[in-house]
C-alpha cells in the first residue's frame, strides 16, 4: 500500500509547461505586442496520503527564477541571460485546507486578472489566501496597485532566455489554522510553519514568454 504523500496536478503533467489558461500573461499570436493577458485560473492540484497527525494542508505555489535585477526586464533590445542571478516570487498562498479534501479543482479560486487583486484573505470553505508578490511587483502602479490574494500566474519576462519553472508544493502541517491574522504573504506563512512541517511533495511546470523559446519548445 502506499503511504507516500503525494502532489500532482491534472492541469498540467509534472515538469512539463504550463498551459496558457493558467498563465497570467499569453504570447501574442499576432505579434502586435509581445503580451496579451491570459485566463488566469488557478491549476487543479491534488494530494494523497497526508501523514497521521495532519490537521491542515497548505499550497504554496513559487518561481524561484525570476530575474534579481529587473532593470532590463521586458524591454526593448535588451535580453536577460539565462545565467543571471535569480530570485524568488511567490504566486500562490492558499490555508487553512482540512486534510480530508482530495484537490483544489481548477479554476475555482481564480478565473481571469482581477485589476488590483483579488478579495481575501477568506475565500471558499473555510479557506485563506495569502497575499502573492504581484501585491509587491505593482506598488506604484496606479492602474495596477492593490492587494493580491491567492493566485496570479506565470508572467516571466518576454527577453529572458530562461525557461521558468514554477514549484507547486503541499505542505501537511500539525495546526488546524494558520497561527496568523489579517494579511500575511508566503514568507510570512513559511515562518509560521517552521516546526510544524509534517511532510511536504510538490510538482513542478514551466513557462515562457520568450519567442525564441517557445520556437525551439
Amino acid at each position: 500500500m502506499d503511504t507516500i504523500f503525494r502532489v500532482w496536478s491534472d492541469s498540467f503533467e509534472d515538469g512539463k509547461p504550463i498551459p496558457e489558461g493558467f498563465a497570467f500573461a499569453k504570447p501574442d499570436p499576432m505579434e502586435k505586442e509581445h503580451t496579451l493577458p491570459a485566463g488566469n485560473r488557478n491549476p487543479q492540484i491534488a494530494w494523497s496520503n497526508p501523514p497521521l497527525g495532519t490537521k491542515s494542508l497548505i499550497v504554496i505555489c513559487e518561481d524561484n527564477d525570476v530575474p534579481a535585477d529587473f532593470s532590463k526586464a521586458n524591454v526593448e533590445g535588451e535580453t536577460i541571460p539565462a545565467d543571471a542571478p535569480r530570485t524568488s516570487f511567490i504566486h500562490w498562498v492558499l490555508v487553512d485546507i482540512v486534510p480530508e479534501e482530495p484537490c483544489i479543482d481548477a479554476a475555482t479560486l481564480s478565473k481571469g486578472i482581477s485589476p488590483r487583486g483579488k478579495r481575501g484573505p477568506a475565500c471558499a470553505n473555510g479557506m485563506r489566501q495569502g497575499l502573492n508578490d504581484y501585491t509587491d511587483a505593482f506598488k506604484g502602479d496606479p492602474n495596477n496597485e492593490g492587494h493580491y490574494y491567492g493566485y496570479d500566474g506565470p508572467c516571466p519576462p518576454w527577453n529572458d532566455e530562461r525557461v521558468h519553472r514554477y514549484v507547486f508544493t503541499v505542505y501537511a502541517v500539525d495546526f488546524p489554522l494558520l497561527p496568523l491574522k489579517g494579511n500575511f504573504n508566503g514568507r510570512d506563512v513559511k515562518e509560521a510553519m517552521k516546526g510544524h512541517i509534517l511532510a511536504s511533495a510538490s510538482t513542478v511546470g514551466t513557462y515562457t514568454l520568450n519567442p525564441k523559446l517557445l520556437k525551439n519548445s
